[in-house]
């Protein structure tokens, strides 16, 4: 049974940063995308930043600058690093992947990140 396992959460002041990281289990083949997604109290979850297996990157908005998506296919891990954290960042932030050809997401069970002063 694959599982995603996020880590890194915790709280931070405006402009701190915080890495998150992400490790599959269970899985024998590569994710073809992996990224991490973030929802808000109140807000639709929604799509932080992606990288596919060809290392093709897609950020939202907000966080370009700031920002840092990596993986390691061989791993199956992919991690986030934010910088300039900004009070709007405070989500829970869900590890996602996705096999190439397959309709199935898999979530992490997520990870809180609080940034208040």
């Amino acid at each position: 049974q694959v599982q995603l396992v996020e880590s890194g959460g915790g709280l931070v002041q405006p402009g701190g940063s915080l890495r998150l990281s992400c490790a599959a289990s269970g899985s024998i083949l590569s994710f073809y995308n992996m990224g991490w997604y973030r929802q808000a109290p109140g807000q639709q979850r929604e799509l932080v930043a992606t990288i596919t297996k060809d290392a093709m990157i897609n950020y939202v908005d907000s966080v370009k600058g700031r920002f840092t998506i990596s993986r390691d296919g061989a791993k199956n891990t992919v991690d986030l690093q934010m910088n300039s954290l900004k009070f709007e960042d405070t989500a829970v932030y869900y590890c996602w992947a996705k096999y190439a050809f397959r309709p199935r997401d898999y979530w992490g069970q997520g990870t809180q990140v609080t940034v208040s002063s």
